[in-house]
């Protein structure tokens, strides 16, 4: 059943407002139309590419809670976050984080998704990464779009540490996992990890 415009530009505006970081492929498909036709609509409601909608969230949102790392120092796209509890980052896999003879992410950009988002999640000036235990469990390949979670499961018992947990995964699969016993202080301390 084909939908009017103006049916399918209300539909469009749910969906973008249910999901902001739907891409136009995934509403091309839920809507029955064209990526173009998506596209279109798109511009035509005055609605940014799903880039856009990333990054105003997080100039909106984030870089005031961050205290450990500037936000453009972090790997990805922190798409939410509340310092000291949990923080979910997307990193899409361009040419030049893939080995050029089979399109496979190179694992330190997983890694390294993962390792700054347990930065940014420290409620401190400086969070240092003391220790971590991490698991490739898929490969990712070019184009994959990858969601790091990350949330603080506890402190180690002393109290310039805590232990956070990071899981990514490209759609509903699970890619990478790692646990980080990350350091903490403020600034002005004179502190050695």
């Amino acid at each position: 059943m084909k939908r009017s415009k103006l049916e399918r530009h209300e539909l469009l505006q749910v969906k973008i407002a249910e999901s902001p970081f739907v891409t136009d492929e995934d509403l091309s498909h839920l809507l029955g139309v064209s990526i173009q036709t998506i596209r279109l609509d798109r511009l035509e409601l005055s609605i940014p590419e799903v880039r856009e909608r990333i990054k105003l969230v997080a100039e909106n949102n984030l870089t005031d809670s961050i205290r450990s790392l500037p936000v453009d120092e972090i790997i990805g796209e922190i798409i939410d976050i509340v310092v000291g509890e949990r923080a979910i980052s997307i990193f899409e896999m361009k040419p030049e984080h893939v080995f050029k003879r089979n399109q496979i992410a190179r694992g330190h950009h997983l890694f390294a998704q993962a390792n700054s988002l347990a930065v940014a999640i420290v409620d401190d000036e400086l969070a240092l990464t003391a220790k971590a235990n991490i698991r490739f469990t898929r490969s990712v390949h070019e184009g994959d779009r990858v969601v790091a979670k990350a949330t603080v499961k506890r402190n180690t018992g002393q109290p310039d540490r805590v232990v956070v947990e990071v899981e990514s995964f490209v759609e509903q699969n699970a890619v990478f996992s790692g646990e980080f016993e990350m350091f903490h202080k403020k600034i002005d301390d004179k502190a050695r990890v």
